[in-house]
């Protein structure tokens, strides 16, 4: 059957439509629709979803109902994660998208977007990869999960997504070495304070990233293209890491957009999401991860598979 999936993330919302069978077929991309509408940006000092947000969300989710419709969609399904999960009005939101467009957007749990995400790494690398290690890194939130399994033994999640430490830690264009420094205090005790349960599970034979931050912060440090095709390795190196941090603090924006492979709407963020990434790899003694092309989106859709095999 074709089928549509809304991930509705802190920086975009994204319509995927994929051709997917059950009895492990893989899905097959179709189309895709995609807004950058930064729904973490959309919230007042009490963290409500501000009314320009939510106007946009129901927006662009009833064109994605257009689309799926006009693509030949059987079933249309979406998901929600941080900057609907932790908004006060969040559920009054979701409520207005249900009653204006029929749709029913899912909220995940932290916890459940690293599984979810697990499970689609897992997939893509197979059961010869070992024990896996996931990090994950989205607008709002740092996911990690590890296990020998489909299901992992340990996953967690952390408020150390790019555009939330950009916000809150590197206001500044560029920040100041004094703000880079915090944020990076910052980021690491809050990662170490909660390691314990990746760390119990053992050590990894395969770490892997995803996200598009993660793919961005590769691609600077000397990954393939992504005109190259998705079955091309990439890995993202420690070292190479621990380079650009230095160099894109010293950068604003709008000269950090200029760099192959940062896209003008991530291009505050980067700085934030390498200094997460080598916070991660540096306390778990990684010396590199391989970037996995399947994520969140693609590990729900191989849920709802799993459920019609059921």
């Amino acid at each position: 059957m074709r089928l549509g999936v809304i991930d509705v993330g802190s920086n975009t919302v994204h319509l995927l439509i994929v051709d997917a069978h059950s009895g492990g077929a893989q899905p097959l991309p179709a189309s895709s629709h995609k807004t950058v509408l930064r729904l973490s940006e959309h919230t007042t000092d009490e963290g409500l979803i501000d009314e320009t947000g939510a106007d946009q969300l129901v927006d662009f989710v009833a064109s994605c109902v257009e689309v799926a419709d006009d693509q030949g969609c059987g079933e249309l399904m979406g998901f929600v994660t941080s900057a609907i999960r932790e908004a006060p009005n969040g559920e009054a939101v979701l409520a207005r998208v249900r009653a204006e467009t029929g749709v029913e957007l899912r909220v995940l749990s932290g916890p459940e977007e690293a599984r979810l995400t697990f499970l689609a790494a897992r997939r893509w690398f197979g059961w010869s990869s070992g024990r896996l290690l996931l990090v994950d890194i989205g607008g709002g939130s740092l996911e990690m999960a590890v296990g020998m399994d489909e299901d992992p033994d340990a996953a967690i999640s952390l408020p150390l997504g790019a555009g939330r430490v950009t916000r809150d830690l590197l206001a500044g264009d560029p920040p100041t070495p004094e703000q880079i420094k915090a944020a990076r205090k910052h980021v690491r005790a809050t990662v170490a304070k909660e390691l314990r349960a990746i760390s119990k599970a053992g050590a990894p034979d395969h770490a892997v990233g995803t996200s598009k931050t993660m793919r961005s912060l590769a691609r600077i440090t000397g990954a393939a293209p992504s005109s190259e095709g998705q079955y091309v390795e990439r890995v993202l190196r420690r070292d190479a890491l621990s380079e650009q941090v230095i160099r894109l603090g010293g950068l604003s924006a709008a000269q950090r957009a200029e760099i192959p492979g940062v896209s003008q709407a991530r291009a505050r963020q980067i700085l934030a999401g390498a200094i997460v990434a080598e916070s991660v790899m540096d306390l778990l003694g990684l010396e590199q991860l391989e970037i996995c092309p399947w994520a969140l989106r693609e590990g729900v859709i191989l849920r709802r598979l799993d459920l019609m095999d059921d």
